[in-house]
């Protein structure tokens, strides 16, 4: 963290009239990872939401499948959530992330912002199973209740004046160990390390919200050329949408009323 404190130096060695302009290149960097993180979840709920109709079907004739709780699936609902093709879906948003977090640097900034598309995209695909298991009434509710509280979050990771850096090596510590034991959990099926594991969930993505924004802000130089500052932004956008996510998911499993 030490070398991203860029942002506060420069602020303190600054001219009045200098800190003002690298104040106002700051809060257009900020507005920008944030329009691009906005968009990216627009794109994820779009997604989600028509893979899940075209899955789901009313017409019996239609459904390629009939599950227990009277939903049908179409020949395509077969495909995504009961074949070998569901971990493709699974696992290739994965992958992408991995290989955004690698070649960033060397992409043009039109291909780093396409594959976040694309990336938010075949997220959507992965979470439609989420309408197959939860109400839409208690997506929805969950959904604005993670949008209020990443809010709060964000603002907190922008605001403060505390190096949140030795905080942020704990959570990633922490995530890795939820990790392990959600993995450790598949073969288990403990419904008390399953409520566990969801609220460290919770606990960690809100830490990670505050601290990751602050990395984000602190990540700005006015020097950098606009190339430089796009892929900033874009990488920025790529990690507050991971916190969202996350939150989102393991608030859900509080939340969430069972369709």
């Amino acid at each position: 963290m030490s070398e991203l404190r860029n942002y506060q130096s420069r602020m303190g060695q600054s001219g009045a009239q200098s800190a003002t302009m690298i104040d106002e290149g700051l809060r257009t960097y900020m507005l920008k990872v944030y329009n691009l993180m906005a968009l990216g979840l627009a794109i994820t709920g779009i997604a989600a939401y028509v893979t899940f109709m075209m899955a789901t079907t009313t017409d019996q004739s239609a459904a390629a499948v009939q599950l227990g709780n009277g939903t049908m699936l179409t020949s395509l609902g077969a495909a995504l959530y009961q074949s070998p093709l569901q971990w493709v879906v699974i696992f290739a948003p994965v992958a992408l992330v991995f290989f955004m977090s690698f070649k960033i640097h060397s992409m043009s900034v039109s291909a780093a912002q396409t594959t976040f598309w694309v990336y938010a995209a075949l997220m959507g695909l992965s979470l439609s199973s989420i309408f197959l298991i939860y109400t839409g009434a208690s997506i929805v509710q969950t959904f604005f209740v993670t949008a209020a509280s990443f809010g709060a979050l964000s603002l907190f990771g922008y605001t403060t004046k505390r190096d949140l850096s030795a905080m942020g090596s704990f959570l990633v510590m922490g995530l890795f160990g939820l990790i392990i034991a959600s993995l450790v959990n598949i073969f288990l099926a403990s419904s008390a390390l399953d409520f566990a594991i969801s609220a460290i969930g919770v606990l960690i993505f809100a830490g990670l919200t505050a601290y990751d924004t602050q990395n984000i802000k602190e990540s700005y130089y006015e020097a950098d050329g606009a190339d430089v500052a796009s892929r900033k932004a874009i990488m920025g956008a790529l990690q507050l949408y991971l916190d969202f996510i996350n939150l989102f998911l393991f608030l859900l499993r509080f939340m969430g009323n069972r369709d």
